[in-house]
Formats: structure tokens, sequence, C-alpha cells
């Protein structure tokens, strides 16, 4: 399936001064597969370690880490020449293997000439938990080398899935993602007929989601049971990493955390309340299990900004966010969504379909690299993401269906002298007093001008 990081790879491989590249995403958002592809599709050959299935490789690296003697290594196990600037390789699930990590700063400053990408889905949780520990373990030079990350030394990107664009591709609607772009710049409606058939194939991305086993799935049988079934596959591999990668106390706050999202979304006021994850729960005992959800790739944090004051990074309020998973159809599943309301196009009142589309539009943002922030006012009005975009700052109002209500934004955009506000929802493209109409199919478009 194509996907949008491939170009990202290309050019990546073409810069004449790239460093080792690491990189992350959660657990079956497809880097295995997309590294494979790209090093079959643009280099002489390649080699794949799975570094937590080849503890060969893994002992050898854990007693030495000299570029060259690594490169030799692999060539005799493997029986392949490492020719550099022609192989690719691969050191896949490096997060089970932090010498390896360590390697790349060699390889950056001693042999940049050979090309060396690792992938980690785990990898922010390894190097976090790394630097951190236990009080009673002695902590020596070695050590800290071991589980230090080579901040300047690697280039990074980051893998999500797939969005609703991807999906748009896999599913054999290249011609109607071009126009969705077209119309998106121009502001025009689309005909009647084609923005009908963009939403039906919205409501089903709901449900399929952008994981891309699931995906494949879809293209392949087109059941949603069937696409359920890898979900919760998918789900269950979840807490299997949160036992494997967390100490036992800490994976108990994980899951709590965890289960209890769709029940923090479903609620009108969708801020994140502890309580709700366990009685008595406070951020003191909850922080580090919401912060290894974070680095673990398999939810974002929206923060709440006070005011919408260029820049707004320093308007956050730490104590005040929601958490959306990065998949909307992993949340429709853990949330026990039935399909069939989830694919209706009857609106209803159904607080936690505003909540699907919310998270979706999250999801879409954080994807394009947009740092997720939300405002309210007293607690009375409140618009869903806020964006920085150079000098101005922009409110973005979603809606599940064709019912909007401006007043939040209005207010906004008045109280900050913003130029024009976006709103995204089941209508038609448009812009009509100073605001941008955007179909909830259309979020791909939103892409970061800069860091924000």
């Amino acid at each position: 399936m194509k996907r949008k990081l491939t170009q990202k790879l290309i050019d990546w491989k073409n810069r004449p001064d790239h460093k080792p590249l690491i990189l992350q995403g959660a657990r079956q958002v497809g880097k295995t597969y997309i590294l494979e592809e790209f090093g079959r599709n643009h280099y002489k050959n390649y080699i794949k370690v799975s570094l937590d299935l080849v503890t060969d490789v893994t002992n050898f690296l854990n007693d030495n880490i000299n570029p060259i003697e690594i490169i030799a290594y692999l060539e005799s196990l493997y029986n392949q020449r490492i020719l550099p600037h022609e192989t690719l390789v691969i050191l896949d699930e490096i997060q089970d293997c932090k010498r390896a990590l360590l390697a790349l700063k060699y390889f950056k400053e001693d042999y940049p000439q050979y090309d060396i990408v690792a992938a980690g889905s785990l990898l922010g949780v390894a190097v976090n938990q790394g630097n951190k520990p236990d009080e009673d373990e002695k902590t020596d030079k070695q050590e800290e080398d071991e589980f230090s990350y080579p901040v300047g030394m690697v280039d990074e990107l980051n893998l999500f899935p797939m969005d609703f664009e991807e999906f748009l591709w896999a599913t054999g609607n290249d011609i109607l993602s071009q126009e969705i772009r077209s119309h998106y710049e121009t502001n025009e409606a689309m005909p009647a007929s084609v923005h009908s058939l963009a939403l039906d194939i919205y409501q089903k991305y709901l449900v399929v989601g952008g994981m891309p086993e699931s995906v494949q799935r879809w293209v392949d049988t087109h059941s949603y049971l069937e696409c359920r079934t890898v979900q919760q596959s998918i789900l269950v591999g979840y807490n299997a990493d949160m036992a494997k990668y967390a100490k036992p106390a800490t994976t108990v706050k994980i899951r709590a955390c965890f289960n209890s999202i769709p029940a923090q979304l479903a609620k009108e006021n969708r801020k994140f309340q502890y309580k709700l994850a366990m009685k008595g729960g406070t951020a003191k005992i909850f922080g580090e299990a919401i912060e290894w959800l974070i680095l673990a790739g398999t939810v974002h944090k929206c923060k709440l900004i006070t005011h919408g004051i260029i820049p707004i990074s320093a308007q956050e309020d730490d104590s005040d966010f929601k958490i959306y998973m990065s998949d909307v159809g992993l949340l429709n599943t853990k949330a026990q969504m039935p399909v069939q309301m989830l694919l209706s196009s009857i609106e209803t009142d159904n607080t936690f379909l505003g909540s699907v589309a919310e998270n979706y539009v999250g999801q879409a943002l954080a994807a394009n690299g947009i740092t997720l922030r939300y405002w309210k006012n007293d607690n009375t009005q409140e618009v869903e993401f806020i964006l920085q975009d150079g000098m101005n700052v922009l409110p973005v109002e979603v809606k599940k269906g064709k019912k909007v209500d401006a007043i939040s934004l209005n207010n906004f955009k008045k109280t900050y002298s913003c130029p024009f506000a976006y709103r995204i929802s089941g209508k038609n493209f448009g812009f009509t007093n100073g605001i941008k109409a955007v179909p909830l199919y259309a979020v791909f478009c939103m892409e970061a001008n800069e860091n924000i």
C-alpha cells in the first residue's frame, strides 16, 4: 500500500549528508513493511535484522559497537555484501538492543557512507526508562551510554496509521483524493454526488481505521467483522507491550488510563479526568502512565491553552488536557461502537459520535505534524483545536454532521483578531463570513507550514 512516508525516505536517501535514520511509530503501523519496500525498490540490496528475534546479533552488539566490525559480522551472518550507499541495513525493534542505538552515533561519526535505518515501536519508552534507573541500582558510565539517545547524530521520522488520503489510495480512489485537494485550495463546493460519496467513504474509514493490516483486510474482504478482529488483536498486543516494557505497578496504571479513554471521550466535557481511570486517581499517580502511552505512540495529548496569543505554546495549561487514541478504528473497537451507528447518515444526538469525529481530526492533524491544543473560556465556550500558522492563530471547530454552531468559534475569532477560522463538519467546501468550511473527509489537507 502506498504511504506518504516513502517520499520522505527517498528524500533522506538522496541527501548527501544524511545521518543514520530512526523511524518511530506505534506497533503495527507498518514500519517494517515500508522499510523493506524501500530497501527493495531503492537499493541494490538490503539486510533486515530483527533485534527482538535474532539473539546472536543482539549478543554481538552488546559486546561490540565498532561500526566496521558490525558490518563485517552482518555480512558473514547474512552472506551478503554491505556496500556503501547501495545496501540498506535495517535494524528492526532497536529498543530491544540499546547498544545498537549507541552504535548509530559511531556510524555517523566514523562511517557515514553506510545507510543505516533503525525502527522502534517503543523506543521512546525504552530510552525514557533507561534514563531513569532505580535508585538502588548502580549506574556507571557504560550503563549511561547504553541508554543514551544519540541526539544530533541521527535523522528522525515518525510513521502514523494510514490517514484518510492513504485510505483513499488503498481503496482505488486516487482521483477522488486529488479532487478533494483541489477543492480545499479553491474553497469551491464539490458536486453533491461526489461530496456524498466522499462522506460515505469517510464513514467506512471510521470503522476500518488506519492500521495497515485492517485496511488490507478491508480491501481483501470488505468485511467490517474481519477488520474488527484485526483491531482486537492489535489492542491485545498493546496490552502485552504494557506488561513487557513497564514495571508491574506501572502497568496497572497504564492499562487503567488506556481503558478509560472511551469513557473520557464519551463525556460532554472531554477533559481527561483521573478519577475515571481509577477512584482517587491524581496527576501524581497517573502522570507516568500517560507519558508512557504518549511515548508508545498509542495516544495523542491535546493541551488546553488559556489565550490565543502567539506563541500559543506559552499559553498551555499542563493540568488540563484531552487524550485521543492514535487510530480512530481502534477507538471504536475498544469502545464497542456499533458499526451501523458509525455508517448511518442519520444525525443523532449521540455524544460519542462527536468524540469520534474529534478523535479523527486530532489523529489527522497530529499525523501532519501539528501540535494538538484546544481552548475554552470559563468552561462555557470551547474550540476543539487551535493552530498557529506563522503570525496567525487559527481556531478549528469540529462537528460530527451538518448541524453547526459558530458561537464559540466566532467569539475566539473576534477576541484574538483571527484572519479566518476553520469549521470541519459534514458540510461541503466553502468560505463565508471568515469561516473556511472543510468537510470531514478533507482534514488531511490541513498541513503544518511550520512546527507549531
